[in-house]
């Protein structure tokens, strides 16, 4: 093995349950490791954090000299998630006018009592079964409902945006070599398909708003604020999935993390308190999201080596959170963890939009979910990833509306 296939080793599905063994290597390697297919690894708490705040860094795939394996089509703009300054930010103000702080300060918290609400129906759905699969049953509907609840979308078509979802998740998980075509076509069809029914929902809102952030998104009353039709599909199928496939798997990793320390556990459910310090460790300890891609404007110079313009940087986000140089015993859960500027929703400018409203439902989930498992026990550790569990399923047909 050589440090040049370390992003190959780490992405591969054998050592997906337990990467950071590899984390390491690649700390040890160096701040930043060129790998055989040309990109750069970045594994290293500092240097991904100036990364994520340098200007001459882009998020946008299309700043790649060669893109052909691009999910977005010829022409398409990338939701503002996957744009640079200034459209990134002129999109990402008026995306946040009516989800959060200044203008819609109370929204996302006055969702607590419907998160709460759902939680409880998902585990009444579940408490007299010897054996119940997390994902499925829990950690999956709990965010996608919360969200299509935060749109306005009718409860009738939920199970149409958990199949998109499936769709739109298993196309971002892509392994090294795979012939990505079918799964990008898939991909796309799902895609316009919810932006779609988004757009249509919307419309409809026009002239019956309600208290939804689509509502919200097509009855703003400055001309210059509003979202373009395209703008507000993106805006809203980019709400939808980032707001739910990090939750899932920061709901899932908790319960994992919690089940293998039961002294952890056992200190969390005597001192309910520390809640919301142990979500924000497990962010650290087992982020949602372990890397983000970029592309550099120019050659910037990092800790002895030059990253070209256009190349490909991978931040190792995971890496950084369990870097020793900015951590104290890294490799440890600790709940009560002072100072912890951890990159588990990244950070700049592309700061996780859904942030406060993903703390909000891991809180109320492990809250309600740690007195229930001190009897519990994992059926098989490591869990088997989501590729094993379930092949992805096709796009759902549009729903059919009388006009």
């Amino acid at each position: 093995m050589t440090e040049d296939t370390l992003l190959e080793r780490i992405t591969d599905y054998a050592n997906r349950p337990d990467p950071y063994p590899l984390y390491a290597e690649l700390r040890e390697a160096g701040p930043v490791v060129r790998q055989a297919d040309g990109s750069y690894l970045v594994g290293t708490y500092h240097e991904i954090a100036a990364l994520l705040h340098d200007p001459r860094i882009s998020a946008d795939p299309r700043s790649r000299p060669a893109s052909a394996g691009d999910l977005y089509e010829e022409g398409a703009q990338p939701p503002f998630l996957r744009l640079d300054d200034p459209e990134h930010h002129r999109l990402r103000t008026l995306a946040m006018r009516p989800f959060g702080p200044p203008h819609s300060p109370g929204r996302v918290d006055a969702m607590r009592g419907q998160i709460a609400d759902i939680t409880r129906e998902l585990l009444q759905g579940f408490r007299d079964r010897e054996q119940i699969d997390i994902v499925d049953d829990f950690a999956y509907p709990l965010p996608v409902t919360v969200i299509c609840r935060l749109l306005g979308v009718p409860r009738e078509d939920e199970p149409l945006f958990r199949e998109w979802s499936d769709v739109l998740v298993a196309g971002a998980d892509v392994k090294p070599g795979e012939d990505t075509t079918e799964r990008n076509q898939a991909t796309q069809q799902a895609r316009a398909e919810m932006g779609r029914y988004l757009l249509d929902l919307a419309e409809r809102r026009r002239t019956h708003p309600s208290d939804d952030l689509l509502s919200a998104f097509v009855n703003e009353p400055d001309p210059a604020l509003r979202l373009t039709r395209e703008e507000l599909a993106q805006t809203a199928v980019l709400l939808l999935i980032a707001g739910h496939e990090t939750t899932v798997n920061l709901i899932t990793n908790g319960v994992l993390t919690l089940l293998r320390q039961p002294d952890q556990l056992d200190r969390l459910r005597r001192e309910p308190g520390l809640l919301p310090s142990a979500v924000e460790e497990l962010l650290r300890y087992e982020p949602p999201v372990h890397m983000r891609e970029r592309i550099p404007l120019a050659d910037i110079g990092l800790a002895g080596t030059t990253l070209p313009t256009g190349s490909t940087v991978v931040l190792a986000l995971a890496s950084g959170n369990r870097d020793p140089k900015r951590f104290h015993d890294p490799d440890r859960f600790e709940p009560a963890r002072p100072d912890n500027q951890h990159l588990g929703f990244g950070s700049g400018i592309h700061l996780c939009y859904g942030g406060p409203l993903a703390r909000i439902e891991a809180q109320t989930a492990l809250g309600a979910l740690i007195p229930l498992l001190g009897t519990a026990a994992l059926v098989q550790d490591p869990p088997p990833l989501p590729a094993e569990r379930h092949a992805p399923r096709p796009p759902p047909p549009p729903p059919r509306r009388d006009q």
